[in-house]
């Protein structure tokens, strides 16, 4: 089957925070010549908006409609609910979910909340869970490469304790969810088998893709370590950077 669209991570693939990967965005308009493509992201601190914004300031030639952030999609999945969240997440991505003021609140949103996973909000979050909301985790990760070079905390340790705490299953949203591959399947127009996923972590871009049905790529920057290729996950293809994708895409796919 021949390839024809390719969904490509944000952050660890085309770029850690606000430094640009080398060669990453003249590697996206190579990629356009030929493929649908896709940029997907767990990132969750910021709105759709602002990371869009970054994108366009850091040289990346992309279109809105191109973005798909576990946020945008989240807040799709309440609109079809007709539903309202407790929103556990930052200040500034609680911009991403306005317009549901109106709809009952049946779930409990987290995201990766930063300084706002304070006692005082996990345990409103608790309750409201104990109450009969369920519980959303717009993106799961265990951690992220931070700014500094060093990994951090992402969500998913917090949605864990949640959890524990109220033995409840959480539905997850963002990549590696059904939810969120459909979401942007759809909009290219593409089946699995004819799409690549390319991320910088091997469970969830990686293994989260070919269990979809699609090819898994690989990079080695990020949040990527040597001891990644050691847990039994088999990626259709590693790349040292994206700049290599084009070239690697001709030759092996």
């Amino acid at each position: 089957m021949n390839l024809r669209a390719v969904l490509l991570d944000i952050d660890g693939v085309l770029c850690i925070r606000d430094e640009v990967i080398e060669g990453a965005p003249q590697a996206l308009k190579e990629l356009k010549k030929k493929y649908r493509i896709a940029l997907v992201t767990n990132t969750t601190r910021v709105p759709s908006k602002t990371i869009f914004e970054k994108l366009k300031f850091l040289g990346f030639d992309i279109r809105e409609g191109e973005l798909f952030t576990a946020l945008k999609v989240t807040k799709g999945f309440l609109l079809k609910n007709k539903a309202n969240a407790y929103l556990l997440t930052t200040d500034e991505a609680k911009e991403e979910f306005t317009g549901l003021e109106s709809y009952p609140l049946k779930y409990v949103v987290v995201a990766d909340a930063y300084s706002n996973f304070t006692y005082q909000n996990l345990n409103k979050a608790f309750r409201l869970l104990l109450e009969g909301a369920e519980l959303i985790a717009v993106a799961p990760n265990k951690y992220f490469m931070d700014k500094d070079g060093k990994l951090s905390l992402d969500a998913g340790p917090f949605i864990k304790a949640l959890e524990y705490a109220t033995e409840k299953n959480a539905i997850v949203i963002g990549k590696p969810s059904h939810e969120f591959f459909t979401v942007v399947l759809e909009y290219l127009k593409a089946r699995p088998e004819e799409t690549i996923m390319v991320g910088d972590d091997i469970e969830f871009d990686v293994l989260g893709a070919q269990k979809f049905g699609m090819r898994g790529c690989l990079v080695k920057t990020g949040k990527f370590r040597d001891k990644d290729l050691e847990r039994g996950i088999k990626p259709d293809l590693i790349i040292q950077s994206i700049k290599e994708l084009p070239e690697a895409l001709e030759a092996k796919l």
